[in-house]
């Protein structure tokens, strides 16, 4: 049975928007006179359909909504429950409109005899990895427990991004609060203490200039320094977005010891993961490198997993030309290289993909962990430099008075 958005006046004259299935328009606008509302628009969901399309491709799933509806579909399938029937009874059971919308065009897709990775191919808002990976099971025959599986690497994704963001608190809380106070300083504090001192008409230290100075500068011309660093900013993110721009900074972060780093490990990670969930599925090699190659930040290594895809084309061996690049940590290599040799490769690379998840996460916590104390320190440097600027006039006065 097809999905429809509706418009709808309820008795009390309000608007309410919604999803309701029904065998055709007309119906559902007689279910809506039946609840004594007024029809004002009813449309059918279809992925097809230009606006729902639209929807659907700006309003994509966020992780952890994408995590939670595979988990359900995964359970619902597993306790024999038609595909069908699933996709409605997840469609019902989010809160979300987009994602009861999305669902329910997926449905529809799928009563009009499409498979479910073609349904979910059509509404244009799921990774390559999830259709990728939902096609290899129903090749198989083991739909549910490819979603299961999938259920698994899309939660433990989730996880990884909360717990970096979790980390990334307190830092950026704590670099907020230096910055106001160092603001707060400079802007109401020095300038009242340095006038006194203008005032006596001696001879300022340098320290004491250079401070007085910044804080003109921050109090008669705040609105200047305010309008250029967001210039700065919409031009540089403007920069970013551009093909140019992209391969810059990535260039950039890959000569930068600590950035190369975290970079070269996060996106090892994610390589490795999603290559092992793909090829545990029944992906073949090549068409998983791609997709893997696709889930990749940095132009750079993509590049190179894609190169490294038609050198295996050709006959050479995975681990041969991982190692070639540099990008990859040796142990990483070493593992899915013994995975070859073995026969193992999927159940080496989930060993691979949990190790580099591991080192990425310890690597990140140290990392923030260390940021902490310096930016207590800087900001302690900073506030000891004001304090010098104020302090040293007044030593200067004390030692004129002697």
């Amino acid at each position: 049975m097809p999905a429809y958005h509706y418009k709808a006046l309820d008795e009390q004259g309000v608007v309410q928007k919604g999803l309701l299935e029904g065998d055709s328009a007309r119906q559902v606008r007689q279910q809506l006179r039946d609840k004594r509302w007024t029809p004002m628009e009813v449309g059918a969901v279809n992925a097809n359909n230009s606006q729902n399309r639209n929807k659907n491709r700006y309003k994509k799933p966020s992780a952890y909504e994408l995590a939670l509806l595979t988990r359900q579909l995964s359970v619902l399938l597993a306790a024999g429950i038609p595909l069908e029937e699933t996709l409605a009874a997840v469609a019902k059971q989010s809160p979300k409109t987009h994602i009861k919308s999305l669902m329910l065009a997926v449905r529809s897709h799928v009563l009009e005899g499409l498979s479910l990775a073609r349904a979910l191919q059509q509404a244009t808002s799921f990774p390559p990895l999830y259709i990728a990976t939902i096609a290899a099971g129903e090749k198989s025959g083991h739909l549910d427990l490819i979603l299961n599986q999938l259920a698994d690497y899309t939660e433990n994704r989730f996880a990884l991004q909360k717990k970096i963001q979790g980390a990334m608190v307190y830092p950026i809380v704590l670099m907020v609060m230096a910055i106001s106070v160092i603001m707060g300083l400079m802007s109401f504090v020095v300038p009242k203490i340095v006038k006194v001192f203008e005032q006596s008409e001696q001879a300022l230290p340098l320290i004491t200039q250079v401070v007085l100075a910044l804080s003109n500068a921050i109090t008669q011309w705040w609105w200047l320094i305010l309008l250029v660093l967001a210039g700065a900013a919409f031009l540089s993110y403007r920069f970013a977005q551009t093909q140019a721009g992209k391969l810059a900074i990535d260039s950039l972060v890959l000569r930068l010891p600590i950035l190369a780093r975290l970079s070269k490990g996060l996106n090892a990670a994610r390589f490795a993961s999603t290559l092992a969930i793909l090829v545990r599925s029944g992906v073949p090699l090549i068409e998983a490198l791609h997709i893997g190659a696709a889930v990749t930040t940095n132009l750079h290594i993509k590049k190179t997993i894609i190169q490294a895809a038609d050198r295996v084309t050709e006959g050479a061996s995975l681990s041969s030309q991982l190692d070639k690049s540099r990008y990859f940590p040796p142990m990483m290599v070493q593992m899915i290289k013994s995975g070859e040799n073995s026969g193992e490769l999927e159940s080496m690379l989930s060993r691979a993909a949990a190790m580099q998840e591991a080192e990425a996460t310890n690597f990140i916590s140290t990392l923030l962990s260390l940021l902490e104390p310096l930016m207590l320190v800087l900001m302690g440097v900073v506030v000891m430099i004001i304090v010098m600027a104020v302090m040293l006039p007044i030593v200067n006065m004390n030692d004129l008075a002697g």
